[in-house]
């Protein structure tokens, strides 16, 4: 009794009261904190994408524009290949997120559910190529792509980047999960292998499919490295390479670099905005495997 009397103040909540935990506060207030934090250097550069550019070298900390101008997004858009890079970053970013899903799905579907000879071989090569971090092979991906006459192609940038075996793990774990008796009932009723995958196994495990789609548009969508090297030809370049070519080309101006960011990443803000809880699981199971 004595331990309930000197517990925290009561707040009342209609009819009803409860114990309210200062560490429930606490915790509230450091993620209030940490996400304001988190936020800033995106709000900066939102803020200073609508300045102009002698407003954003001025001195002082001036977080609100003097007004919504919007010339850095008019002068990047006119003054630079922008559309032509937002094509080939959808053209890319979808080509690796189809071919990456049904490979994956493919591969996860092969190595749970048939029985070959050297099944468990694929299987550990799967985990070992996990372990390889894919700027690692780099410069023998360059050296291929460039032998086969793929530079400066859609080929070339999307092959490599299809490399992708977490999306196998976590689909050979699905399917594992499966019973058994689903696919030998569909045997028995004449279904062959595909369409035992197509329209049994992935439409039973479409939010996983989805996930992993949405997860696998946006790290395509964000890639560098690779397609900075391949794309030598301006006009092959997509956004995030594209960006850095505009930077060194308007100099020291942060309001057109900035405007060129923000265009550059409004579709992958977009798209974690409208599937948050699907970028939220397929992150979950990845850091899952990882684990």
């Amino acid at each position: 009794m004595t331990d309930v009397l000197n517990a925290t103040p009561i707040r009342v909540v209609g009819s009803r009261a409860r114990f309210v935990d200062p560490a429930y506060w606490i915790l509230n207030l450091l993620t209030a904190i940490f996400a304001a934090i988190w936020f800033f250097p995106v709000y900066w550069a939102l803020a200073t994408s609508f300045k102009t550019d002698d407003e954003a070298v001025k001195k002082g900390i001036n977080l609100l524009p003097e007004g919504l101008h919007i010339d850095g997004y008019a002068f990047v858009i006119q003054n630079s290949d922008l559309p032509i890079w937002y094509v080939n970053s959808i053209i890319t970013s979808v080509a690796v997120t189809v071919l990456t899903v049904i490979m994956a799905a493919c591969a996860g579907y092969a190595i749970s559910q048939l029985r070959f000879p050297g099944r468990k071989i694929l299987w550990y090569l799967v985990l070992a190529s996990f372990m390889v971090p894919v700027s690692a092979l780099i410069v023998n991906h360059f050296i291929i792509i460039a032998d086969v006459k793929l530079l400066n192609t859609y080929a070339g940038m999307v092959l490599p980047m299809l490399i992708s075996p977490v999306t196998v793990i976590i689909y050979k774990n699905f399917f594992d999960s499966m019973p058994r008796e689903y696919r030998e009932a569909a045997l028995i009723d004449g279904a062959n292998e595909f369409q035992l995958l197509f329209r049994m196994f992935i439409p039973m495990n479409w939010g996983i499919t989805t996930a992993l789609a949405i997860i696998t548009f946006i790290g395509a969508w964000n890639s560098f490295l690779w397609p900075f090297l391949v794309a030598q030809n301006e006009k092959m370049m997509t956004v995030t390479v594209g960006i850095t070519a505009v930077q060194d080309a308007f100099g020291v101006a942060y309001a057109r670099t900035l405007s060129g960011a923000v265009l550059a990443s409004l579709p992958v803000a977009l798209a974690y905005l409208i599937f948050q809880k699907k970028v939220t699981q397929a992150i979950t199971l990845s850091a899952g495997i990882k684990g």
